[in-house]
C-alpha cells in the first residue's frame, strides 16, 4: 500500500491487487477462498457491516456440498443449521397447526453421512445435499476466506467508482460510513453484488429473460418475516419437518426452519392491492396466524418484501477485465433453491482461469470461457427454477381445502395427489444438481458420446467431457473425489492402461499443476469408459482417451491456448 496525494491534497491510499472483489456473499467469498488457496491476491470489498443477518437461502445442494468436501471443510458445514437428528422434511398442510397434505421425507444431518455410501444411480455422490441457512455459511466462508494470507477482506466498504483501463482495473472504495477514499489498481475485478448490481449497471450489461411471472404463489411480491416463535412445534398436529408449506385460499406462505427449534424465516404471497412495503409488526403477526391457523407468541427479528417470479440472466458476464457472477448475473425465484448454488458454482468455474491466467499459464481468452459456460448453466437452472414455481405457483387452492366437510375431504384428497407430486418434483433433483454440462466450451474435447437427456428427477452418470465425473465410492471407504488433485488430476483406470510420460512432459513443460492417479479397479474403467480421463480444478471432465500420443494438444486446448475460435 502506497500513499499519494488526489486533486483537493487530501492523502488517499493507494492498494495494489491481483483481484478486486465486490461482495462478500457466498459467491464473492467462495471466489476469494479458490484464489486466496491457490496464491492469489485478493480485496473483497462489502457495503454491509457483516456478512448476512437474514437466513436467505436455504438448501446446499450435494453438487455444492461436493465443493466443500474439495476445500476441507464440508464436514463443517454440515455441522451448522438444523441439529444432526432433525429432520429435513418438506411438509405441505391447509395451515400449519391443521391437515397435511403432503410430504416427502429426507435424511438428517446425521444420517447423510452415511446414508450417502450405500447410495447408487442418480444419487451416486460423495455428498448429499444439506438444509443450512446462508447467514450461517456466510459465516463460516468468511472465516475461510479470512484464513488465507493473501486475502484481505473489508466488510463495510463500498466501491465508488472504477474504470477498465486496459492491462488492469482502476477502482475507487471508501468506508460505508464516511472516511477517506482509496485507491485500487487490480489486475482483474469481479462483481458479485447482487441483485441490483452496480458494477452490472456501471457496464452497461442488461437481463434476458422472464420477469414479473404472476402466480398465486411464488410469483409476484412476497412478504418476509425472519422471527422467533418458541411455541410452534407445540402446536404442530404432525411430526416435525425442515419446511413447512401452507396451502389455503387465504395465504399461501412457506416456512424454513432456521436453527431447528425457535427461529423460522417465513415468506408469504401477497394479495392483489396489498402494499406490505407500509406494514407494521402488527400486520406480520396477523398474515403469520393466517398461515399458522392459530394465534402463538412471536419476536419479530426483521421483516421485508421481495419479488418472486424472476429467471433473468444477464446478457454478458464479462467486458475486458471486469466479470459479473452470482445474483448479478442471475435471478432465480428460489424454487429448487438454486440462486445461491448457482452462484457458488460461478464462483468456482471463474477461480482457477483467473488464477491461471495471473500465474502466466494460460492466455487471456482463457477467461472467455467463464461466460460461455456459466451463462447456458444460468439458462438452463433458471428455467428449471420457473418449472418448479409453476408447478406450485399455479396450482389452484380451493376455499373448500379448509372445510371438514365430505368436499373439503375431496379437496385435500385431490391437494395431497398433486402437491406429493409437486414435492419430488421439486426437492428430489439430482438431474438438476449433478447433470449441468458445458457442451458449448471451446476448453472441452467432445468424444461425441451420445448423452443422457438432461431432466431433473433423474441423473445419469457419463464421464463423456463436458459434465461432471462419474462417482464411486473405493473399497477402504473413500470417496473417488478425495482422490482428485486440487488441480488437475489424470485419471488411469483399469489393469492394462497406456503410460502417462506424454501427458508430465507437457504438463511439466507448461507448468501444469497435473497430478496422476491409477486405480486398476475394473469397475472404474467401466464407469469412465476410457483408460485415461482428464479431470479439470473444478471436477470436470475436461477430456478421455486411450492413449496420450497428442498430448500437446489436449492440454494446450483445455487450457485456452487453442482451440477458441469455432
Amino acid at each position: 500500500m502506497t500513499a499519494s496525494s488526489n486533486t483537493n491534497g487530501a492523502q488517499t491510499t493507494e492498494v495494489q491487487t491481483d483481484v478486486l472483489i465486490i461482495g462478500g456473499g457466498p459467491c464473492g467469498l467462495m471466489l476469494a477462498i479458490e484464489l486466496g488457496r491457490r496464491g492469489v491476491k485478493c480485496l473483497l470489498v462489502d457495503a454491509k457491516p457483516g456478512t448476512a443477518f437474514n437466513p436467505q437461502a436455504n438448501a446446499t445442494q450435494a453438487r455444492t456440498m461436493e465443493h466443500f468436501r474439495r476445500l476441507g471443510f464440508a464436514h463443517e458445514v454440515r455441522a451448522m443449521g438444523l441439529p444432526a437428528d432433525h429432520p429435513t422434511d418438506i411438509a405441505y398442510f391447509t395451515r400449519y397447526a391443521s391437515d397435511e397434505l403432503a410430504r416427502i421425507s429426507l435424511p438428517t444431518a446425521a444420517q447423510a453421512v452415511q446414508k450417502i455410501k450405500t447410495m447408487s444411480g442418480s444419487w451416486s455422490a460423495a455428498e448429499l445435499p444439506h438444509r443450512v441457512s446462508q447467514k450461517y455459511v456466510e459465516q463460516l466462508l468468511r472465516r475461510h476466506t479470512q484464513a488465507c494470507p493473501c486475502n484481505e477482506v473489508r466488510f463495510g466498504w463500498i466501491l465508488e467508482t472504477f474504470e477498465d483501463l486496459g492491462d488492469f482495473v482502476n477502482a475507487t472504495i471508501r468506508p460505508t460510513d464516511g472516511g477517506p477514499s482509496q485507491t485500487v489498481h487490480a489486475k482483474f475485478m469481479v462483481g458479485a453484488d447482487g441483485a441490483r448490481s452496480f458494477v452490472r449497471r456501471e457496464l452497461g450489461i442488461g437481463w434476458g429473460g422472464e420477469s414479473g411471472a404472476q402466480r398465486e404463489f411464488m410469483g409476484g411480491e412476497m412478504f418476509a418475516v425472519y422471527l422467533r416463535a418458541p411455541h410452534f412445534l407445540s402446536i404442530l398436529r404432525h411430526p416435525k419437518a425442515w419446511m413447512y408449506v401452507a396451502v389455503n385460499h387465504e395465504r399461501r406462505s412457506f416456512m424454513a426452519s432456521v436453527d431447528g427449534a425457535a427461529e423460522f424465516a417465513f415468506h408469504a404471497a401477497l394479495k392483489p392491492g396489498e402494499d406490505a412495503d407500509s406494514w407494521t409488526e402488527s400486520d406480520a403477526r396477523r398474515v403469520f396466524a393466517q398461515a399458522v391457523g392459530a394465534e402463538i407468541p412471536i419476536e419479530i427479528l426483521s421483516m421485508g418484501t421481495w419479488l418472486a417470479g424472476h429467471a433473468l440472466v444477464a446478457q454478458k458476464f464479462q467486458r475486458g477485465r471486469v466479470f459479473i457472477a452470482g445474483d448479478a448475473v442471475h435471478l432465480f425465484t428460489p424454487t429448487g433453491g438454486l440462486g445461491y448454488n448457482t452462484a457458488v458454482e460461478d464462483a468456482i468455474n471463474l477461480a482457477w482461469k483467473l488464477a491461471s491466467v495471473i500465474k502466466g499459464r494460460a492466455p487471456l481468452a482463457l477467461l472467455e470461457t467463464y461466460e460461455t459456460e456459466r451463462q447456458a448453466l444460468a439458462h438452463r437452472n433458471t428455467g428449471y427454477a420457473r418449472h418448479f414455481a409453476d408447478s406450485i405457483g399455479l396450482f389452484v387452492a380451493k376455499p373448500e381445502l379448509d372445510a371438514q366437510t365430505p368436499q373439503g375431504e375431496i379437496e385435500r384428497n385431490a391437494a395431497s395427489e398433486y402437491l406429493n407430486r409437486h414435492a419430488r418434483l421439486e426437492f428430489n433433483i439430482p438431474g438438476v444438481t449433478f447433470g449441468g454440462r458445458y457442451d458449448d466450451s471451446s476448453i472441452i474435447l467432445h468424444d461425441g458420446a451420445p448423452l443422457p437427456r438432461d431432466e431433473p428427477n433423474n441423473y445419469v452418470p457419463t464421464a463423456s467431457p463436458g459434465g461432471r465425473p462419474p462417482h464411486a465410492w473405493l473399497d477402504d471407504g473413500r470417496s473417488l473425489y478425495d482422490l482428485f488433485h486440487t488441480e488437475w488430476t489424470l485419471l488411469v483406470l483399469g489393469s492394462n492402461p497406456p503410460g502417462t510420460h506424454e501427458f508430465e512432459t507437457v504438463a511439466n513443460d507448461m507448468a501444469m499443476d497435473l497430478r496422476i492417479v491409477s486405480l486398476p479397479q475394473e469397475m472404474l474403467f467401466n464407469l469412465y469408459e476410457a483408460p485415461l480421463v482428464l479431470i479439470r480444478p473444478d471436477q470436470i471432465v475436461a477430456w478421455r482417451g486411450e492413449s496420450g500420443s497428442e498430448a500437446q494438444k489436449i492440454l494446450s486446448q483445455v487450457m485456452g491456448h487453442v482451440g477458441l475460435t469455432p
